[in-house]
């Protein structure tokens, strides 16, 4: 019969003894358990409904298989990762619904269109990565740990006092499943930027925290550093065109 968090946590007679079965199951890995792990941890036995849905033979199975979990997300966060260009292809019926309306176009501005999209596209599939990656060095100074790998559904980021956060690039990026969880749930969201305004809601930490270390050029910053040390995060086609714009 194999074990899950729900049964881990049910069988626990406290936080402290739930978060010895990692802290033994890690020391047999050689690994410590961390006090992000012990954060991210405890917000799983305090907030059941969001344990990840893993499953293994046995408890200690299952501890190893979350902390595999979390190392895999922290070590393919966007500035290791390579990310992969779009596995799809292009629909030719695009083009010709653009140049039905636009007649003055050649062949070489809509394969240009076409190629300009799908660079887009890649780089909206590592927008919310590098939002999450920057928030998480910024967050860090202020008890705030990343639930890399997912290993806390539904929230990106959990606090020392049991808060719990998910954030989001635009207000208008969440769907409706990841709405609907937080109804019975003490997750707090916040966006970076007002999809209908364009403002940006950075003051929510600033004001918070009483700095000024959270803003859209600090994070444009952070985006143009990542992209320098780490070229593959963005993946990019090795036919598209625009590729001959680059320096390196």
């Amino acid at each position: 019969m194999s074990v899950n968090f729900d049964a881990m946590i049910s069988t626990s007679h406290s936080e402290e003894e739930f978060l010895k079965i990692f802290k033994d199951a890690f020391f047999e890995q050689d690994q410590q358990l961390l006090a992000s792990h012990r954060t991210i941890l405890t917000a799983c036995y305090r907030n059941p409904g969001l344990a990840p849905t893993l499953k293994a033979d046995t408890s200690k199975m299952l501890a190893n298989a979350w902390l595999k979990k979390y190392k895999r997300g922290h070590g393919n966060r966007i500035s290791r990762r390579i990310s992969q260009p779009p596995g799809t292809v292009a629909d030719p019926i695009i083009s010709i619904i653009i140049n039905a309306r636009l007649t003055g176009l050649t062949t070489e501005h809509l394969e240009q269109i076409k190629y300009a999209h799908r660079l887009s596209m890649s780089a909206e599939n590592i927008q919310g990565l590098l939002l999450e990656e920057f928030l998480a060095v910024q967050l860090a100074d202020y008890g705030w740990c990343c639930c890399w790998g997912e290993s806390v559904r539904h929230v990106d980021f959990c606090h020392l006092d049991g808060s719990l956060l998910q954030v989001k690039n635009r207000s208008n990026s969440e769907n409706s499943s990841s709405s609907r969880v937080r109804i019975n749930q003490p997750i707090e969201k916040w966006y970076r930027v007002d999809a209908r305004t364009g403002s940006y809601r950075w003051s929510y930490f600033n004001d918070k925290y009483d700095t000024d270390r959270f803003s859209e050029e600090n994070f444009s910053a952070f985006v143009q550093q990542v992209l320098m040390g780490n070229p593959d995060a963005l993946a990019i086609e090795a036919d598209n065109p625009w590729q001959d714009f680059s320096d390196s």
